[in-house]
């Protein structure tokens, strides 16, 4: 009699997806590598989607590639879009920053021409009796 299994995964909560750590995600796909693994075999035998499994090896074939073009890391998407958010703010601080210093270089210049005008107005102290 042949061994067979089964395996029956429950999923409880309101998330209508599994989430799978970057652990995991290399294991199955280090496992797709091996000499004679088929995909699809592996996915079965984690109870994943072939086409998923085939979307992790070429995301990770992928950033192995960009790595390699760049001679750089490969930095997560999610970290570009809160890299990116940053500068934005940066940049709107900036722009309120350089209104300010053309408003208050507007006051001075203002300042410094009612002063000499003033100045001619008021009476020096020794000619006050």
């Amino acid at each position: 009699m042949s061994e067979t299994f089964s395996k029956v995964e429950v999923i409880t909560g309101v998330a209508r997806r599994r989430r799978f750590t970057t652990e995991q995600k290399l294991l199955v796909v280090n496992e797709t590598l091996q000499p004679g693994m088929s995909i699809s075999y592996v996915a079965r035998r984690h109870g994943l989607s072939p086409s998923l499994v085939f979307r992790w090896r070429r995301l990770m074939s992928e950033g192995g590639k960009e790595a390699v073009r760049a001679d750089e890391e490969v930095v997560a998407g999610s970290e570009v879009r809160r890299l990116e958010e940053r500068v934005r703010d940066l940049e709107r601080m900036l722009g309120r920053k350089t209104l300010e210093v053309e408003i208050l270089k507007e006051a001075l210049d203002l300042a410094r021409v009612k002063k000499p005008t003033l100045l001619s107005r008021s009476h020096a102290p020794e000619d006050i009796p």
